[in-house]
């Protein structure tokens, strides 16, 4: 019955929010060439950044932006010898950006043409008896060597670019950015294979410029000029980025595919997945209150019978789910290539972020929640403390254990570590005693992730409190959800917790998607209903304000969601990881503080 009353609700919301779900598989069909409202300017020049598409052509492409072939090459001269590569960003140029070179290469001819004309001019006027005009004009071009040198020497610091790597970018693409070859760039950056780092500096030289310099190698520079044209030190950071400015362009409506094991045709519906997907249909309700649209296509992963669209996986602007890090890594591995694929859920997913630059990885990962543990400490430690780290004496190295146990070697902290079994429970106040200190503050932290043995240390530290001890605990998250251990023993120890989650119930923004969620579904939200409305409100928000190129965005864009924050760092050659995290105190009087 509830069951039937929860798929009800949900069709009517979604019946209510007109959006529009697929159905039946669809055969792909590759996507037509579409104009890209994204645009860069390129040296003063503006041009569309376009995304190579699988079949595309340069004809297909010149043909959508009504150019010519010839046009895409001179601004991708590089095209010529590595062809169209999938997913590769070239350059389009606009129409006033091909007025303005034609404008600038009718400006190079011009001296040439003039300079002549010139010269021949002169015997026209030299029927005058006297010559002495002539004699003048003979000494100019004695002069000539010496301005000459000058520009050879102006060019290499007048004209040296350095441009900043991006996640995405290789050397092909960087090349293809500012019309050099490969070569020219690994030999002005000394480069010996083609990998290359996120944020590595790399110096962009003139099309041509080793050529010339090979040619300029037997002048003679004067030793009065070297100083002047010595070239800039790379390893300092005085020479200015002129990397092209990227435009970015709102989207009017953002496509999403939601992949979620919904179970929705059996007898056994996923509560839980249905909660996540009843807050992403309020948060794009909400959304659409705010004049952005969203094209919703939900697929349930559990139901085979209705196999997710390629034309949609695609097509859209992101893809949040599958749930799992399996179905989400096996997803990776097929052939469909999502532009962005978001994971929902599972905090194990975090590894294909470091191997896979369009993975967004949402849920906090445990190593940064232990990590924060430890800077908290470090912020909080004072002289005169004493930092301990109790752990389980003969127990297994669990991941959570290790992962502890190696933010606390590497902070460089000086702890005292303190190790015993459970059995020896009843005995350890008075050891634990001798090492605490009876004037500062005892900070401790609990190297473990087993329920019973936590609650016996927040006992024994409870009993220490008693004492007159002055104790600060810091814990995992878990630790919270723990049933054997007294709430008052942890607002006794002072209980110092970092989470990836945590719903404010006083905040004004919660009390209104309550009043929203229940007056809609006519029931309670849960965790997954928030976290459904967090991820979709973020990052919807974020393709509709920023564009295509709204991932670029995200490191920069940290915001506080209903129960998680969201701050985006990337990985090194690979996609995005949250390290966002949400600091809360158990203090004295049943107080529960949120301090970040």
């Amino acid at each position: 019955m509830e069951r039937n009353i929860l798929k009800s609700l949900i069709m009517a919301a979604a019946l209510m929010l007109a959006v529009p779900a697929a159905i039946d598989a669809q055969d792909y069909i590759s996507a037509p060439v579409t104009v890209s409202k994204d645009k860069v300017k390129v040296n003063g020049k503006v041009c569309w950044s376009h995304i190579v598409r699988d079949k595309q052509t340069l004809f297909s492409i010149a043909k959508a932006y009504d150019v010519s072939v010839d046009d895409i090459y001179a601004f991708n001269p590089s095209l010529k010898e590595t062809g169209l590569k999938k997913n590769s960003i070239i350059l389009i140029p606009s129409k006033e950006a091909l007025e303005s070179k034609k404008a600038e290469a009718a400006v190079q001819t011009e001296p040439a043409v003039q300079a002549e004309p010139e010269k021949k001019q002169e015997p026209a006027v030299k029927p005058e008896p006297e010559r002495k005009p002539v004699a003048e004009k003979k000494t100019e071009p004695e002069k000539k060597p010496e301005p000459e040198k000058k520009p050879v020497a102006e060019k290499k610091v007048k004209k040296q670019t350095i441009h900043t790597v991006k996640w995405f970018e290789d050397l092909d693409v960087i090349a293809e950015r500012y019309g050099v070859t490969v070569e020219e760039i690994m030999k002005a950056n000394n480069l010996r294979g083609r990998k290359l780092a996120k944020r590595q500096k790399l110096i962009i030289p003139e099309p041509g410029q080793f050529a010339e310099e090979e040619q300029e190698e037997d002048i003679d520079i004067p030793e009065e000029e070297t100083v002047e044209t010595e070239p800039a030190d790379t390893t300092a950071s005085p020479v200015p980025e002129t990397e092209p400015e990227l435009a970015f362009t709102p989207k009017d409506e953002v496509k999403v595919t939601l992949i979620l094991p919904l179970k929705a045709s059996t007898d056994n519906v996923s509560r839980n997945n249905m909660d996540f997907y009843s807050g992403v249909l309020l948060a794009v309700r909400d959304l659409a209150e705010t004049g952005v649209s969203t094209d919703l296509n939900v697929y349930d992963s559990s139901d085979s019978s209705h196999p997710i669209s390629s034309e949609d996986i695609t097509g859209s602007d992101m893809v949040i789910g599958p749930v799992s890090s399996g179905d989400l890594g096996r997803l990776l591995d097929s052939e469909q290539d999502p532009k962005t694929l978001i994971s929902p859920l599972d905090q194990r997913a975090e590894s294909l972020a470091y191997t896979n630059g369009n993975f967004i990885q949402v849920p906090t990962p445990q190593k940064v929640q232990y990590q924060d543990l430890i800077d908290w400490i470090k912020e909080d430690a004072a002289p005169g403390d004493t930092l301990l780290i109790i752990s389980e004496k003969g127990a297994r190295n669990t991941e959570a254990i290790t992962l502890m146990t190696q933010a606390a070697d590497s902070s460089g902290l000086d702890f005292i570590p303190f190790s015993y079994s459970i059995l020896e429970g009843r005995d350890i106040t008075e050891p634990l005693t001798k090492l605490m200190t009876a004037t500062g503050t005892n900070r401790v932290l609990i190297a473990s992730d087993s329920e019973a043995f936590v609650n016996d240390v927040v006992r024994n530290l409870n009993i220490l409190v008693y004492n007159k001890l002055n104790v600060a605990l810091y814990a995992p998250a878990r630790i919270r959800n723990f049933e054997t251990i007294e709430v008052e023993n942890l607002h006794n120890t002072n209980l110092h917790v970092s989470l990836g989650y945590l719903i404010d119930y006083e905040s004004q923004q919660v009390k209104n998607f309550l009043l929203k969620y229940r007056a809609l579904y006519n029931t309670e939200p849960t965790q997954y209903a928030f976290q459904g409305y967090d991820v979709a409100t973020y990052f919807i928000n974020m393709c509709s304000r920023y564009g295509d190129m709204w991932t670029m965005k995200l490191e920069e864009s940290q915001r506080q969601m209903l129960q998680s924050t969201i701050r985006m760092v990337p990985v090194e050659e690979g996609g995005y990881v949250n390290h966002g995290i949400r600091r809360v105190v158990y203090g004295p009087e049943w107080s529960v503080t949120q301090v970040r």
